[in-house]
């Protein structure tokens, strides 16, 4: 019940200061929406919102699964392999380093009119980063005496990694998995903005920022939002199935 109404609270504070800080300073809507102004937005574009937040949700979505698939098995080599760990680990902080609002662009042109694939691609080239990074060492840092253990029972390296190393790890993964839930989500809208003739909320946005319509840009805004919460707790209910193991022992 805490876990519920402590931040339904939180949400309602936030929106009255909000409420109240447009109020205060006497701002117009085409300056700075209230919420208040947000529901005949909603409302008015509910059937825009309804379907480009499902294309907005379903791209992030698959982003992400690919970065998840991806980014454990790149994990996972460089976790059982420190020469392929040295050797990978300048060039993945070197392309996460680079402003992906600068790929965005490059990727539009490249796949001219492939507005689904490009916007997968980068919602999957932002979120993979931390998922190998925390993959890679929950195993780099495995404890040598489990290994020789298991190897002197006879245990395959399959065993060693479904037994030990895939467990230890958990804890790790879902903690990247809750950051890279807002990195795809991020690397979605980006790319639905820039795009052109796209669909999904971005481009709503963008189209809302064309016509200097404030209510639906921070409409818009509060999907996203939403969105990103449901998908977080999303993986946080995960995370309570196969690693609660972990927060017990914190305990």
């Amino acid at each position: 019940m805490r876990r519920f109404l402590v931040p339904l609270i939180a949400m309602l504070i936030f929106v009255m200061l909000w409420e109240w800080l447009v109020w205060f300073n006497e701002w117009p809507n085409y300056k700075m929406a209230s919420p208040s102004d947000l529901g005949p937005a909603f409302w008015k574009y509910r059937i825009l919102f309804f379907s480009f937040g499902w294309d907005t949700l379903w791209r992030t979505v698959v982003g992400l699964l690919l970065s998840i698939f991806f980014g454990v098995f790149l994990g996972m080599i460089m976790g059982f392999s420190k020469i392929i760990q040295e050797g990978l680990y300048p060039l993945l902080i070197g392309f996460n380093a680079i402003p992906k609002a600068t790929i965005v662009p490059i990727l539009a042109l490249i796949f001219v009119g492939q507005h689904d694939f490009n916007t997968v691609l980068i919602a999957f080239l932002i979120s993979f980063f931390p998922i190998a990074v925390s993959v890679s060492i929950g195993l780099s840092t495995l404890e040598p005496e489990y290994r020789d253990i298991l190897r002197a029972l006879g245990a395959s390296k399959f065993t060693i990694f479904w037994k030990i190393a895939l467990p230890k790890t958990l804890p790790e993964f879902f903690g990247a998995l809750k950051v890279a839930v807002t990195l795809a989500f991020i690397g979605t809208n980006l790319m639905e903005i820039v795009s052109p003739h796209g669909r999904g909320l971005g481009a709503l946005f963008d189209s809302g920022k064309t016509n200097s319509d404030y209510p639906l840009m921070f409409a818009v805004l509060i999907a996203l939002a939403i969105l990103g919460i449901l998908l977080y707790y999303m993986v946080v209910f995960l995370e309570r199935t196969f690693a609660g193991w972990a927060d017990q022992l914190s305990r």
